[in-house]
Formats: C-alpha cells, sequence, structure tokens
C-alpha cells in the first residue's frame, strides 16, 4: 500500500521516484548504487529491518509505514526540498538512531511474522487437503485411516512445518534485534516454547528474550581483545546466549504463559453467543485494517495460537474477515462497472482468485488508490463476515486454505459459505454507494 500510494502520488506530482519493495517474497525493483548516487533523497517507509549502509551519505527521510500510505505528498516534498538528515551508517542492519521504540517493536515482531508465514501457509495447506481424507484420517486406529493422509500430516503437521513456525517466529525477531547472533538463542527459545505448553505468546517472548539477551552479551564482551573478536559469534554469543535464554524460558517463563494460554482458552470457551459475536466483529474487521499489515498480522497470529490450544471458532471468523475484502472488491468491479476503470476492472477478476484462495493483500491496489472509501467498507464488510461466522459456531482447524478448506470447517460448510458471501456482498454495495462514477478517455 505505501509502494502504490507513493508511487501514484508521484506520477500526480509529475516527480521521478522508483520504489523498492522488501514484502514476504523478497526484494523487487531493487534501487542500483547509480540510481541511489543519482537520487534527490532517499524515502524509507517500513516497519521491518531494511539494508541501510547502501544510503550513507545520502539524504534519508525513515518514518513508519503507515506514513508512506497516509502521506505520501508530504514525504515527497521533504525529499524535494532538502528536509531530510544526512545518514551516516553505524555499522549495524537497525537503521538510525531516530526510529522511536513503538516502531523498533514492531520492525522486530514483523520480521518475525513474515518470515513465519510460509511454514503457515504451507504446512496449513497440506494439513487441510489431509482433513479432506476425514477428520481423523491420518491416525492409523481411525477406521477411516489413510496412508495418504497421515503422509500429508506428518509434513505439514506437528512433526513438521507447523513443528517450525514458534521457533522460526521467535528466530527471526532475535535476529531482526542482534542480527545474525541473535537468531540461535531466540530460535531455541522458540522451541522450548514451543515444547513446553507455553505456544505462541511464550515465542513472542522467547524471540525478544533471545534477541536482547545477545544485545547484552555483546555489550559484557566489548571489553575483550581484539584478537578474541573472532569466537565471539562462533562461540561465546551461542554458548551464553543459548543457555541464558533456554534457563529462563525453562525456569521463569513457561509455566506462567502456558497457565494464561489455558485461562484464555477457557475464557473463550466459556463465552457466550454476544460476546462470541463481538469477538468475531473485532477479529473480521482487523484482517481488512491494514491487509497484511501489524493489525492483519496479530489477529491472523491470534487465530493460530487459538488453533494451537484447540479453539478452533475464532480463526474461521479471522479468515472469513480476510477473504471479503478482495471478494467485495471483486463483485463490485463487476457489478457497478461504471465507478470502475477498466484497468481497475481487469483487475478485479484477479481479486475473485486472491479472495477465494484468503489472500487479503489483493484488495491493497485499490485500498490504496482510495482508501477513504475502500477500507470502510471492506472492514465492515470483513466485521460482519466475522461476526456471523461466530454466531453460526463455525470452527477452522486449518490455519489457510480459503475456499479449499471450507468443507472441513467444524459446523456448517454452508453457512460459513454464507457468512463470507454475505460480508462480502457488503463490501460490493457500500463501494458502489462511496465510490462515483469514473469516466475514461
Amino acid at each position: 500500500m505505501a509502494a502504490d500510494s507513493l508511487k501514484n502520488k508521484a506520477k500526480e506530482m509529475g516527480v521521478d521516484i522508483k520504489v523498492e519493495t522488501n514484502g514476504s517474497t523478497g526484494v523487487k525493483n531493487r534501487l542500483t548504487e547509480d540510481e541511489i548516487e543519482r537520487a534527490d533523497a532517499i524515502i524509507v517507509a517500513a516497519d521491518k529491518q531494511v539494508e541501510m549502509a547502501r544510503f550513507e551519505g545520502k539524504k534519508v527521510i525513515q518514518v513508519p509505514v503507515v506514513q508512506g500510505i497516509k502521506k505520501p505528498e508530504e514525504l515527497i516534498n521533504r525529499g524535494l526540498n532538502g528536509d531530510a538528515p544526512v545518514y551516516h551508517h553505524s555499522g549495524s542492519n537497525e537503521g538510525s538512531s531516530s526510529k522511536n521504540e513503538r516502531t523498533g517493536f514492531y520492525k522486530h515482531l514483523m520480521n518475525g511474522v513474515s518470515n513465519m508465514l510460509p511454514f503457515v501457509v504451507g504446512g496449513g495447506i497440506l494439513i487441510a487437503i489431509s482433513f479432506m481424507f476425514g477428520i481423523k484420517a491420518f491416525d492409523p486406529k481411525d477406521p477411516t485411516f489413510s496412508p495418504i493422509a497421515k503422509l500429508l500430516m506428518d509434513i505439514g503437521g506437528g512433526a513438521g512445518a507447523f513443528s517450525l513456525m514458534i521457533p522460526v517466529l521467535a528466530g527471526f525477531i532475535g535476529m531482526s534485534i542482534a542480527d545474525r547472533p541473535g537468531f540461535a538463542p531466540a530460535m531455541v527459545g522458540g522451541l522450548l516454547a514451543n515444547t513446553s505448553g507455553a505456544g505462541f505468546l511464550g515465542g513472542l517472548i522467547a524471540g525478544f528474550l533471545g534477541g536482547y539477551v545477545v544485545v547484552l552479551l555483546k555489550k559484557v564482551f566489548a571489553g575483550l581483545p581484539q584478537s578474541l573478536e573472532g569466537i565471539k559469534p562462533v562461540l561465546l554469543y551461542p554458548l551464553f546466549g543459548i543457555f541464558i535464554t533456554g534457563a529462563i524460558m525453562l525456569l521463569v517463563i513457561a509455566s506462567p504463559v502456558k497457565a494464561i494460554n489455558t485461562g484464555l482458552t477457557a475464557w473463550l470457551g466459556s463465552m457466550g453467543t454476544t460476546n462470541k459475536v463481538i469477538l468475531g466483529l473485532v477479529l473480521g474487521g482487523m484482517m481488512a485494517v491494514d491487509m497484511g499489515g501489524p493489525i492483519n498480522k496479530a489477529a491472523y497470529t491470534f487465530g493460530l495460537a487459538m488453533i494451537s490450544a484447540n479453539n478452533f471458532y475464532p480463526h474461521a471468523a479471522i479468515m472469513a474477515g480476510g477473504m471479503v475484502p478482495p471478494l467485495g472488491i471483486a463483485i463490485a468491479t463487476t457489478i457497478f462497472r461504471n465507478k470502475f476503470t477498466e484497468q481497475e476492472r481487469d483487475a478485479g477478476k484477479t481479486c475473485y482468485v486472491m479472495g477465494l484462495s484468503f489472500i487479503t493483500e489483493g484488495a491493497i491496489p485499490f485500498a490504496a488508490a482510495d482508501p477513504g472509501r475502500v477500507l470502510p467498507a471492506a472492514i465492515i464488510g470483513s466485521a460482519v463476515a466475522g461476526a456471523l461466522s461466530m454466531m453460526f459456531n463455525i470452527g477452522l482447524p486449518a490455519p489457510h486454505g480459503g475456499i479449499f478448506v471450507i468443507a472441513i470447517v467444524k459446523g456448517s460448510p454452508l453457512l460459513y459459505a454464507l457468512a463470507i458471501l454475505i460480508g462480502s456482498a457488503i463490501t460490493a454495495v457500500l463501494l458502489g454507494i462511496l465510490k462515483k462514477p469514473v469516466e475514461e478517455k
């Protein structure tokens, strides 16, 4: 959204701009050395780790990604006017010290979540396919046992991709905080959180704990002779980092966090219908607020935590809410054709596929182009879908899959599909009301 917002505003202002992105698929449209050299200014709108050394000596504006979405004109004008400090690299990949602590927290968290997602998506869809043979078809003791279902579950489930989710989450949080030396202690802490029952919350704590333990160790060992510099990353940091992180996790954190997870699961299980609907309303709406950003990821991560605690209802509401924005936009581009350009109508066809596959990011180009109308319509539709999912008592044991896992939900698949359809229809109708007809030459 930030990339599209900056590019559209620059085009409108007649300003030459090149935007490099660094999402879940890696760096795209990478800036060359010549382009950096010729640039009047560099805008870094990011909440995750960015390679900053290449900007040495350039005027650099560093802001959270949300400002790239909401204030593109202001940022571009600052760059044109030279209203930016000259960047001097500190020797780490952390960026400049001008970023506040809150942004740093989100940067570390998003680094963990974005690297965890491939394990969630790949493992989740394999689990969902396994369920299609029967909910217990992977169990050799069950009458519906299928060797194929067991193979799929072994690869995607507890012994495969899913077993790596929490350690990978923790490891990359630690790496974001303390560079490569923070990876091993944080990942081991995440593994201990996973095996001790501390779950996602324990994994998050392990990531930050492992990272900051290594930051502390760097300060402790800073006075060692230069001749011993080489043994720090290969011996001292991993040895003491893993031991300290692991000891704190097992002796101090694991038991209380496990109790919190158990209590949260019990509380969710005891919710009345009204409270469940409100929770579904909130979780569904969160999925459409920033479409893959921190709020969306917070809701998604909460759903994964509930799946790991065998409470499948929140994640059903979350997936319903996440499917609505692209589906609602796709329906709107089909029904209210005069409200969209030809290019948008073509993109709307892709949104059908993205929405049915639970890829909320399919709606981002539309939200970036017209956030004042698209975001409210998407949030309302997603919130309604999440609330209806809870009201219909739908549970989702698979963490991903979209239309491919609707058949294996706990409850009525038809009612779940209806909840998604109603939410999408509301988004489409609201877009038809809010957007003005376009005039194309």
